[in-house]
């Protein structure tokens, strides 16, 4: 809960503060990004690009409400996000930059422009996307379980998706780091990750409850819970080992998308287990319901049933 409301409170400020609650990337809502890097063989690169002087370029060239991000290991590189720009001033942009801070490299020149009509289509399709996981993984768990079953496990994913947001929204704000596809991307790979654990914690439950029909819920949510747990943790530890390779080694563009899988993945095995199973216990014992499985004759050994014999009376 704490970790929530920290997250809800830094997308309000960032809310207040950028309009959106996150920073938006050029992805969402169009204009230029200009990624130039300093040419260090022709001209020396002793300290990092000065952004103050930036900004002065920015301002003469009536761009002073651009976002600017220093980048790389020296901070040599500069990501420079404006309105759209065209040919001619994107020239004039570069040449101002050029005199202002050094030579640039031109090999290490990017330029991306998208259009404010592409970007909210982009985002609308983002979101759009987000909503229809959510629903179909409620009618998945609502049909293989039962209704409450799913709202359990939508409050755990509610909890992942709510605190990785939080987290870019500080970045955000500190960093300059900008929410863009990629990041639209990592969290619907975290839903569908947090609710792959959850179902393996759900079958888990079913099966000891069949076993156990008379045992209390919240014992059956424990041993369940205590049968997969190491699973949890190998898995989530196997596929976080590889995302943050791709973090210290992947570059700028796959950075901050593998963060977020990260904090994503971890916080989604840790919901699977501590919300989705023990709200569920927690339920189920002040508002006893029958489980899917009662419906159904419990799975018993054959040496163990029971059939009537000659005299009516039950043998084994």
């Amino acid at each position: 809960m704490a970790l929530i409301v920290a997250s809800v409170a830094a997308m309000l400020v960032s809310w207040r503060t950028l309009g959106a609650p996150l920073r938006p990337s050029l992805d969402f809502i169009g204009g230029t990004r200009l990624q130039i890097e300093r040419d260090c063989d022709v001209a020396a690169c002793d300290d990092p690009i000065d952004l103050a002087v930036v900004r002065d370029v920015l301002a003469d060239q009536g761009l002073a409400n651009s976002s600017l991000q220093l980048l790389g290991r020296d901070r040599e590189a500069l990501s420079i996000r404006t309105a759209e720009l065209d040919v001619d001033r994107r020239t004039a942009l570069l040449d101002a930059l050029g005199d202002s801070v050094g030579p640039l490299d031109s090999t290490a020149l990017q330029i991306d422009t998208v259009g404010p009509t592409i970007g909210r289509q982009i985002f609308r399709s983002g979101l759009t996307a987000l909503l229809v996981s959510f629903l179909g993984i409620t009618v998945y768990l609502s049909v293989r379980f039962r209704l409450d079953y799913a709202l359990f496990a939508l409050v755990a994913l509610f909890h992942d998706v709510v605190i990785t947001m939080g987290v870019f929204a500080i970045l955000g704000l500190v960093l300059g780091v900008e929410a863009d596809s990629l990041f639209i991307v990592a969290l619907l790979t975290i839903v569908g990750f947090s609710v792959n654990d959850t179902v393996v914690i759900y079958d888990r439950i079913r099966e000891t409850s069949k076993i156990n029909p008379t045992q209390g819920f919240d014992n059956v949510v424990d041993a369940a819970v205590n049968q997969t747990l190491t699973r949890s943790i190998n898995t989530t530890l196997t596929t976080t080992l590889g995302l943050v390779a791709i973090f210290l080694f992947g570059g700028e563009t796959l950075k901050f998308f593998a963060l977020a899988m990260i904090i994503g993945f971890i916080l989604g095995a840790y919901s699977s287990i501590f919300i989705a199973s023990t709200l569920l216990g927690w339920w189920r014992e002040r508002s006893p319901l029958p489980l899917p499985e009662d419906d159904a004759e419990p799975d018993v050994p054959e040496r163990d049933r029971f059939e009537d014999g000659p005299d009516n009376k039950a043998v084994l």
